[in-house]
């Protein structure tokens, strides 16, 4: 999803080994980012697979109640719910704590940091309006971010990046909508509904059906 971002937040980038004020300290009390989000909290196929094994679901099993299909950019993408009267997470507990923290998506492993892409490539930012929290402590990107193999992570969603870049660029070229729809389709079963194997690593696999995606993109006359 694009977001213009403040220049001043863009006054200082970071990468995985930098220390930045990032330190919710656990978030106590607070749970001001789970609420009210709308349809911005995107999940990406490693999001899926993560939650799926995590929660013992099917991707279709989550569609029901847990997340929603919504598009972004023209392209359809998978979102957390949210519901209730303060628009909560579906996920967020009746104490304000997150249920699925240990297999949390990477939006929410993120903030407050975003990610700012530039040629080729992405380092963070520090959202300085978007947490109310006071008092951040220092910590390193990658341990505050607490995913596994943290290179090959960047690696992946770089990838996902630039592949989402350009399908958006392909529908710019036509106006046919049912081309479109039948691709959306196409991405959305194959990167998301399609389950992946548990047992083996999830960057290969992505890997795999990233080459047949970008083999179709390039056979379509667009």
């Amino acid at each position: 999803m694009k977001r213009e971002i403040p220049v001043e937040e863009l006054q200082r980038l970071y990468g995985l080994g930098d220390l930045v004020k990032a330190d919710c300290m656990g978030c106590d009390g607070c749970s001001a980012c789970c609420r009210g989000m709308g349809s911005s909290v995107v999940l990406d196929p490693f999001d899926l697979f993560r939650m799926e094994a995590g929660l013992g679901v099917s991707f279709g099993a989550l569609l029901e109640d847990k997340i929603e299909l919504n598009t972004v950019d023209g392209l359809v993408l998978p979102n957390i719910r949210m519901s209730g009267e303060g628009e909560s997470c579906v996920f967020l507990d009746g104490s304000g704590r997150c249920q699925i923290h240990r297999f949390r998506p990477g939006l929410c492993r993120l903030f407050p940091l975003g990610r700012y892409y530039e040629g080729g490539s992405f380092r963070y930012y520090l959202q300085k309006s978007q947490c109310p929290k006071e008092n951040r402590a220092k910590i390193k990107v990658k341990k505050w971010i607490d995913t596994p193999e943290p290179v090959k992570n960047e690696e992946y969603i770089l990838s996902w990046h630039d592949f989402q870049k350009k399908l958006q660029a392909c529908f710019d070229r036509t106006e046919e909508e049912k081309l479109k729809n039948d691709v959306n389709t196409f991405v959305l079963k194959l990167f998301y509904s399609e389950p992946y194997d548990s047992d083996h690593d999830f960057y290969e696999q992505f890997q795999f059906r990233l080459k047949k995606a970008e083999r179709l993109l390039e056979l379509i006359d667009w």
